[in-house]
C-alpha cells in the first residue's frame, strides 16, 4: 500500500514518521444513482484517528452533496462523480481543521467536547489546545456524534520499554546458566581429580607421605632463608602504571581513563592549539568551544558516517565530555533559525553515536540542548518540547533521564527559565502516558 506524509507542509520531509495511505476511490452505478466510493477512507481514517464517519461527512459538507459511511461493511459514499484528487485536496483541508495541532502542526492530537460544547483538539506532543472553528458544519455533526473514549490500551512506549526489559532479563537468565554450567564442569573436575588422588594414596602410604612431607618442609625453609636477603620494591613510576592501565582495559577505555598527570600535560598542548589558531574577524583568539564546533562541523561536511563518529570524538584533545557534547549540538544545528526539530531528525544518528561514548551521556545531552536554548534565538526555546519529543521516539533520550533534568532544573534558582516553561507540557505528557499504562 502507497503511504504518504500526513499534512501537505511535510510531504518533501523523507524523516516525517506520521504517514497515512494514498486515497483510493472508485465511481459506482450511473445517472442519478452515480457515487464516489473511497475504497480505503478505513485505513486513512485509521492512520489520522478520527473515525472515518467524520471525514465522509465532511466531503459531503464541502461537496453540497449526500454522503453516508456503513459501519458495519465500511463503505464510504458520497453522490456523484469526483476526481481523486478534488477529495484528496478536501481532505488535506480536513487535517488541517480537524488533525493537526495549530500550534506545532503535530497531528498526534484528540478531539474535546467542552461543556460549553464547543470542539477542541489537544495536542499529545506539546500540550496546546486548539479551538476548532464552530460556524464549519462538521462540528454540528461531531457535536451529535462524539469520539469514543480511548480503551486502557499500553502506549507504544511504554511496551517498547516492557520489551527492553524482557529482553534485559532473558540475557540475564542466560549468564546465570553460563554460571551454573562452569560450576557443574568445576565441580566434575574436582571430584575426578580427589578419585585419583584417593587412588593413589591406596597404593602406597609410605612412599607417598614420608619423604614428600619431609622434603616440602625443607625447600618451605629454604624459601624462607632466600626471601630475607630479598628486599621488593614496586615500580611507582608513570610509564609503569600507564602500562598497568593500558594492560588492564581495552585500547579504547585506556585512553580515556588515563591519570592526571597525563591530563597536565594535554593542557599545554591544548592551550597551544588555542594560541595557534586561526584569528577570528574581530582579531580575537577563538575559544576552545569555537575550535570545537568547527572541527566538528568540518567532519560532518566531509561526509563523515555515525559509525565513525565515535573514534572522531575519541580523537578530540580539547574540552570535556560535556564541552564535546555542547559543541556537537551546536554544530549540529548551527545556522538554524526555525525548524530545529526537522534538523535534529536528519542528523540524530551522530546524537546517538555520541551518546554511547560518555557516562550519564543522556543527561549531557539534556544540558547541551539547555544551554544552547538559552543563548540562542527564541525559536530554539519555543521547539525544545519538539526537540526532546523527536529524540525521546527516536530512542536517544529515556523517560527518566528527561524527568531527572528537568526536576534538577525547576528545582534551581531558574524555575522561572522560558526552558523549563516551555519543557513543561512535553514532561507532563511522558508522565501522564506513563500512568496511563500503568
Amino acid at each position: 500500500m502507497a503511504l504518504q506524509n500526513i499534512g501537505a507542509s511535510n510531504s518533501d520531509d523523507a524523516f516525517y514518521r506520521y504517514k497515512m495511505p494514498r486515497m483510493i476511490t472508485k465511481i459506482e452505478g450511473r445517472g442519478n444513482g452515480i457515487k464516489t466510493n473511497v475504497v480505503n477512507m478505513v485505513d486513512i481514517a485509521k492512520a489520522l484517528a478520527r473515525p472515518p464517519s467524520y471525514t465522509t461527512k465532511y466531503f459531503g459538507c464541502e461537496l453540497g452533496a449526500q454522503s453516508k459511511f456503513d459501519e458495519k461493511t465500511g463503505t464510504s459514499l458520497v453522490n456523484g462523480s469526483h476526481d481523486t484528487s478534488k477529495l484528496a485536496s478536501l481532505l488535506e483541508n480536513f487535517i488541517k481543521k480537524y488533525v493537526q495541532c495549530y500550534g506545532c502542526g503535530n497531528p498526534e492530537t484528540e478531539v474535546l467536547i467542552t461543556k460549553n460544547q464547543m470542539v477542541q483538539l489537544k495536542c499529545a506532543a506539546c500540550g496546546f489546545l486548539s479551538d476548532v472553528d464552530m460556524r464549519d458544519k462538521l462540528t454540528s455533526f461531531i457535536l451529535k456524534n462524539p469520539p469514543e473514549a480511548k480503551k486502557g490500551s499500553k502506549d507504544k512506549k511504554a511496551m517498547r520499554r516492557a520489551e527492553k526489559e524482557r529482553l534485559k532479563e532473558g540475557e540475564a537468565a542466560d549468564e546465570v546458566q553460563k554460571k551454573l554450567k562452569k560450576d557443574v564442569k568445576n565441580k566434575g573436575s574436582s571430584k575426578d581429580g580427589l578419585s585419583k588422588a584417593k587412588k593413589k594414596a591406596g597404593s602406597s602410604d609410605e612412599e607417598h607421605n614420608s619423604p614428600p612431607r619431609r622434603q616440602a618442609v625443607e625447600k618451605v625453609e629454604d624459601d624462607e632463608d632466600d626471601d630475607d636477603d630479598i628486599e621488593w620494591q614496586t615500580d611507582t613510576s608513570l610509564e609503569a602504571a600507564k602500562k598497568s592501565i593500558q594492560e588492564q582495559l581495552t585500547a579504547v577505555t585506556a585512553d580515556m581513563v588515563m591519570l592526571t598527570t597525563d591530563e597536565k600535560e594535554k593542557k599545554p598542548k591544548a592551550a597551544d592549539r588555542v594560541h595557534n589558531s586561526p584569528k577570528a574577524e574581530n582579531g580575537k583568539t577563538k575559544t576552545n568551544h569555537e575550535i570545537l564546533v568547527e572541527e566538528i562541523k568540518e567532519n560532518i561536511k566531509k561526509g563523515i558516517k555515525a559509525s565513525e563518529f565515535p573514534l572522531f570524538l575519541q580523537s578530540l584533545s580539547l574540552g570535556s565530555a560535556q564541552e564535546v557534547m555542547t559543541a556537537l549540538y551546536e554544530a549540529l544545528v548551527d545556522g538554524v533559525e526555525k525548524g530545529f526539530a526537522k534538523e535534529i531528525i536528519k542528523k540524530k544518528g551522530y546524537l546517538a553515536a555520541a551518546a554511547t561514548q560518555y557516562e550519564e551521556s543522556e543527561l549531557l545531552l539534556l544540558r547541551a540542548i539547555e544551554e544552547f536554548s538559552k543563548k540562542a534565538n527564541t525559536n530554539a526555546v519555543k521547539e525544545i518540547a519538539l526537540v526532546l519529543k523527536v529524540l525521546y521516539d527516536g530512542d536517544v533520550l529515556e523517560e527518566e533521564n528527561i524527568v531527572q533534568w528537568y526536576e534538577e532544573g525547576v528545582a534551581g534558582n531558574n524555575k522561572d527559565s522560558s526552558v523549563w516553561k516551555n519543557t513543561k507540557p512535553f514532561v507532563e505528557w511522558l508522565q501522564s502516558a506513563e500512568s496511563e499504562s500503568e
